[in-house]
């Protein structure tokens, strides 16, 4: 009986253990947070979420390319390694016969000067060379500058007509010394090519300073060595051929250059102006000048970019009024300039550097500096 009884008892242990355990555990009631002590001063608010960054600055979008024109697509600007050495030499010996300029057209373009010396050190270079000095006084004084005061000495000059301007009448003059063509024809071809050189010239230094491009007096200076290529091809170019050529556009005259000679202008110029021992930094600039005739903006360096157009643009310019096809600035604009010859230079002149250039093309003072220079004003106040 006792045995039964102690083994009932351990069976119901046994259960209520077992109940115990399986069962599901008691969650504990949440504990409520204990209200904060009220005060009277307003609850302040959470701060706005932070704007988002700005975006990085992005370079100025390239305008959307245009067609490239057929003529312009099938032409293939040739360089000096790109011909054969045997007419490359021909061409140096051709040069030969060119005379070099004055020891001094050196030192009025060496960086130092160009970026230090004043009037002073200009009258002291020129008046070295009294046949310059006596055509550069003579330029000064012609209707073409309309000044009514007579000029006597180049510190004079410069203070009519600026230190740029000057100095690039003396360029053109040592040059002149190395170009004498002998025929009739040829002259009238090089008297065009000087006159463009220097309304070429006066452009750039009025618009390069209305749009505050820097060192607008190297610009100048560029753009009148722009010109030393052509002034070269007339010399070599047979006398039956000349006008014609002189008549073309920038890109029919390139390749008739290359036909006739080897080589278009601007690279003419450049083994020309090595011979003579210019900076090579210099003869890069010129022929940048040059070649805006067939280089993309996308591959030009964005830094030299506006110079080269502006530079470009004043040397189509000043060829232009000098073979009086342009008589005004007066309407003009750029971008309705369609030619296969300013294919590149219209995408250029977009850069935001060039924004003000409608404005600065279309100045008063601009088209009376014009209208001097091509003879249609006798005097200036």
């Amino acid at each position: 009986m006792s045995f039964l009884m102690y083994w009932t008892a351990g069976v119901l242990v046994l259960a209520v253990a077992w109940w115990f355990f399986r069962r599901p555990p008691v969650k504990a009631a949440p504990k409520r947070p204990i209200p904060a002590p009220r005060s009277s001063a307003p609850t302040p608010r959470a701060a706005p979420p932070a704007p988002a960054a700005a975006p990085a600055a992005r370079a100025p979008a390239l305008p959307p390319a245009e067609p490239l024109p057929g003529e312009l697509a099938g032409f293939h600007w040739l360089r000096e390694q790109d011909i054969d050495p045997a007419r490359r030499d021909a061409l140096l010996s051709a040069f030969r016969g060119i005379p070099r300029p004055p020891r001094s057209m050196q030192k009025l373009l060496s960086p130092d000067f160009v970026a230090k010396a004043g009037s002073a050190e200009l009258s002291e270079l020129v008046m070295g060379e009294p046949l310059i000095a006596a055509k550069v006084l003579s330029t000064v004084n012609s209707p073409m500058y309309g000044l009514r005061t007579p000029v006597t000495n180049i510190g004079h000059a410069v203070t009519f007509l600026g230190m740029n301007t000057v100095r690039s009448i003396c360029l053109q003059y040592m040059l002149a010394e190395a170009f004498k063509p002998k025929l009739a024809e040829a002259q009238r071809c090089f008297d065009a090519i000087w006159h463009a050189s220097a309304i070429a010239s006066e452009l750039c230094v009025r618009v390069g300073k209305a749009l505050n491009l820097p060192d607008v007096g190297n610009l100048s200076t560029q753009v009148v060595l722009s010109f030393v290529g052509q002034l070269a091809a007339a010399s070599l170019i047979p006398a039956t051929r000349l006008e014609q050529w002189h008549h073309q556009d920038r890109l029919q005259r390139a390749r008739t250059e290359q036909e006739l000679l080897g080589l278009n202008a601007s690279e003419i110029g450049s083994l020309l102006m090595k011979s003579w021992e210019l900076p090579e930094s210099l003869i890069d600039e010129v022929c940048g000048v040059g070649r805006q005739l067939v280089t993309p903006l996308m591959v030009t360096d964005r830094a030299r970019a506006p110079r080269f157009a502006l530079g470009y643009l004043c040397a189509r310019l000043g060829e232009r009024f000098a073979l009086g096809e342009l008589d005004s600035l007066d309407g003009y604009d750029p971008a309705l300039d369609i030619a296969a010859d300013t294919h590149h230079l219209r995408a250029s002149l977009a850069h935001p550097a060039l924004a003000r250039l409608d404005q600065a093309l279309s100045a008063p003072e601009l088209q009376a500096a014009l209208d001097q220079m091509l003879g249609r004003v006798t005097t200036t106040a």
